[in-house]
């Protein structure tokens, strides 16, 4: 079923406040992954590992119950093997950037100096205070359409 042009905006203010209220979420969510190829060759070996287990219970049903048991943990380290996300690889940039308005990603220039905020650190501005978590705004804004009789 199709959204409506309400229903579409108010999705477009929901993913916006998402994306300021947390940019590395919002870009997991996007599909952002890691080194190309990596995920394939997981899951290929994955599955030769798999196969490969399963030949050695079938092995273990003619031989030994000790053979069979170790073919079916070959299969389970296989399975998890293909279903974990790898490591980053080393060929990655250090250091987490920061996903700009318009979807870039704007990466550290440099460490800063002063440990903690509020010792000695450059203090921290924003355009307005934060009041309350992400729900809690959401929740208001609800409420002041509402109000307005600007809902549904």
């Amino acid at each position: 079923m199709a959204l409506s042009e309400r229903e579409r905006q108010m999705l477009e203010e929901m993913e916006e406040a998402i994306r300021a209220e947390d940019p590395r979420f919002a870009s997991q969510m996007n599909g952002a992954k890691g080194a190309p190829g990596t995920d394939r060759r997981r899951v290929a070996v994955g599955i030769i590992g798999a196969l490969a287990g399963l030949g050695i219970v079938v092995l273990g049903i003619n031989t030994s119950v000790w053979i069979g048991v170790a073919g079916f943990v070959l299969i389970v380290a296989a399975v998890a093997l293909a279903l974990t996300p790898g490591r980053a690889s080393s060929t990655a940039p250090k250091g987490l950037g920061v996903v700009t308005d318009d979807g870039s990603v704007k990466k550290p220039t440099a460490k800063r100096k002063g440990g903690l905020p509020g010792r000695g650190s450059t203090p921290r501005t924003s355009k307005t205070p934060k009041q309350g978590s992400f729900m809690e705004r959401m929740e208001q804004r609800w409420e002041e359409r509402r109000r307005e009789g600007q809902g549904w």
